[in-house]
């Protein structure tokens, strides 16, 4: 056998070598066709996916173009007012002046149903549910606070549609309603949001917080901070039943959650005492959102009532709403005299050079809320000065009416004895002539919040001594500064 074998190997020596080569050719050819198919593979691939999905695709992008997603308007704000039976007719008139029946949405929140016939003028109601079950150990405080802090939640699970912001105000808030959509349409409405002010006065937020937003002075939570919010609202009450204040009670819960207040200043508490003269004439480079506590100030204006002047206040408002209470500051280099306009509201004309770092303080017609003090505020403030020069003549909004395309006229008349008039020349000089202001001023373009802030400029008109000084309000130029070069 051993023979045969070596017969057998010796008649086909190449045997397992012819085996390894015709195994290797065939691996060889399927591993070409492989490579060979993948470019086809690939072709018919994005071929079927080109007939497909990228139709869809391009019809999505089609549609985003010519669908752009929409901007917040009002009809994405959501109110809720707080009221009782026991202060709605008495305050009714603050939430009718900026209330517009078929474009606001919103309700007033009762604590049981009002008696008199409901006015179409007003804001429909509701009534809030019982809240005996929570706690509130509050000794100085009210129980209304955890009805008031469950508005949110109960204006939430009424489930209307397309709403982005719920804001809430107390029925003696007087809102700015084209401003505020300005504010909220800066923020993204499908991320967390908690929106609002703080206290004038330190001591109010030293008392309760620095980081939480004045009911009063209104604030605006978004619908997806609304989803989080009203799952663990009621057990906030409770655990927060020594707070004070529903504001507080919200905010505790936010702070919770893990969202901060986003703070703008065109909130106004109002948490101040005496004359508000000085703090709206200061107003902040910000759109004006909200007014608060207006029963415990003096009327905006001489010889007018509270409602009245805020009626005044308002025409100025509808005829160009993001320039309201806006300053600008002339200088008239000749007599010597600075002019200080906060737009809609008051001009102050002073006989003499001053800054505009100290014209941007506001003017201590006011004391604090609690203790009644000239001091300490959030703000920047001044004294009224001692000495007659150092004041300002002042003038009140009288009118506001269109000048031409795109362009408001408002008049500024001085309400003052004119038997004083020669008495006070000793002080100002040719300044007491001067009888009213006309200011013009292209109406206010809202995409400008948008941008970095930039106070706008000021020039007078006319230099002719006379008893109506004309101003003109514009964007400033790039490299133009407020204050002239002096010589």
């Amino acid at each position: 056998m051993s023979s045969a074998r070596e017969t057998s190997t010796i008649q086909d020596p190449l045997k397992f070598w012819k085996t390894d080569l015709f195994s290797l050719f065939l691996k060889s050819t399927v591993t070409l066709f492989f490579l060979a198919s993948i470019p086809l593979v690939v072709f018919f691939a994005f071929s079927h996916t080109h007939s497909h999905f990228c139709p869809k695709y391009q019809n999505n992008l089609d549609d985003h173009y010519q669908n752009p997603p929409i901007s917040t308007n009002i009809s994405h704000i959501l109110f809720g007012i707080a009221t009782s039976t026991k202060t709605w007719n008495a305050r009714r008139n603050y939430s009718n002046l900026w209330w517009k029946p078929n474009i606001t949405r919103g309700f007033v929140w009762f604590d049981e149903a009002p008696k008199t016939p409901w006015p179409t003028t007003s804001p429909p109601y509701k009534i809030s549910a019982n809240t005996s079950q929570f706690k509130y150990s509050c000794w100085y405080g009210s129980r209304s606070a955890i009805r008031i802090a469950r508005i949110v939640k109960e204006s939430f699970e009424l489930g209307m549609e397309n709403v982005r912001w719920f804001v809430m105000g107390d029925d003696d808030t007087l809102f700015f309603t084209e401003n505020l959509v300005s504010v909220l349409g800066k923020y993204d409405h499908e991320e967390m949001y908690y929106i609002g002010g703080n206290s004038e006065s330190v001591e109010q937020d030293v008392i309760f917080s620095y980081d939480m937003a004045y009911g009063g002075g209104g604030f605006a939570i978004s619908y997806p901070l609304a989803t989080v919010l009203v799952r663990v609202l009621d057990a906030c009450i409770d655990r927060y039943e020594s707070f004070y204040g529903s504001d507080q009670k919200i905010q505790g819960c936010l702070a919770e959650i893990g969202v901060p207040l986003t703070k703008h200043l065109g909130f106004h508490q109002i948490d101040i005492k005496g004359d508000p003269y000085g703090l709206l004439a200061a107003h902040p480079l910000a759109p004006l959102v909200s007014l608060h506590h207006l029963e415990s100030v003096q009327p905006l204006f001489p010889n007018l009532t509270r409602i009245d002047s805020l009626r005044k206040l308002m025409s100025a408002y509808e005829a160009d709403p993001g320039r309201t209470l806006q300053r600008s500051y002339c200088y008239d280099l000749r007599r010597n005299w600075t002019v200080s306009v906060s737009w809609g509201y008051t001009v102050q004309l002073y006989a003499s050079f001053v800054t505009i770092k100290k014209l941007d303080a506001a003017l201590l017609t006011f004391k604090s809320w609690r203790t009644l003090r000239k001091e300490p505020f959030t703000f920047d403030t001044r004294p009224v000065s001692s000495v007659p020069r150092e004041r300002p003549l002042v003038y009140f909004l009288d009118r506001v009416e269109k000048n031409g395309e795109g362009e408001t006229l408002s008049t500024y008349k001085r309400y003052q004895d004119k038997s004083k008039k020669e008495c006070e020349r000793v002080h100002y000089g040719n300044a007491v002539d001067v009888e009213s202001f006309k200011v013009s001023a292209t109406k206010f373009n809202p995409n400008l919040w948008d941008k970095a802030p930039r106070r706008q400029c000021c020039q007078i008109i006319n230099g002719a001594e006379n008893a109506v000084l004309q101003l003109h309000i514009r964007p400033c130029n790039k490299f133009e500064s407020s204050m002239p070069l002096q010589n």
